[in-house]
């Protein structure tokens, strides 16, 4: 029996994208999608949502909403599900602590997650998605 090889194709094939029901809210609304109504996420509590496929974690610190990315560097921890001390929101699975005004990490400067504008207009909080989130890892100057 022979078996063939096949090369793979040295050219990059832009992807299909999926459409998740909040991207299209997102093309009505410049960008910006309602991710949870105000009452869902008291002060002082995060909660975790899925807006365009990414994980957000939207944290209300004293009335202020902020939202960073979900998903932990670390092992993928849900950091929505996690305790919020102020502005430090600790991933639940392994405590990495990040600042959810600047999405740093609390030990490791280079370390931080992206953060997402954030509105409240009608009791609902609103979220502004970026094209490129920015990279969890800064490279040191």
């Amino acid at each position: 029996m022979q078996r063939r090889f096949v090369r793979p194709d040295p050219k990059p094939r832009p992807s299909a994208r999926l459409f998740y029901r909040s991207d299209l809210l997102a093309l009505d609304m410049n960008d910006w999608i309602a991710i949870a109504d105000v009452s869902e996420c008291p002060s002082g509590m995060s909660i975790e949502r899925l807006a365009g496929g990414r994980m957000v974690a939207i944290a209300n610190v004293e009335g202020t909403f902020h939202a960073i990315d979900g998903l932990c560097p670390h092992q993928g921890g849900p950091l929505g599900t996690g305790p919020l001390c102020g502005t430090v929101l600790t991933c639940p699975w392994h405590g990495w602590q990040f600042d959810v005004t600047t999405g740093r990490h609390r030990l490791s400067a280079t370390v931080r997650q992206h953060v997402y504008e954030v509105r409240v207009e009608h009791g609902r909080v609103l979220l502004r998605l970026a094209d490129n989130p920015s990279p969890r890892v800064e490279s040191q100057a």
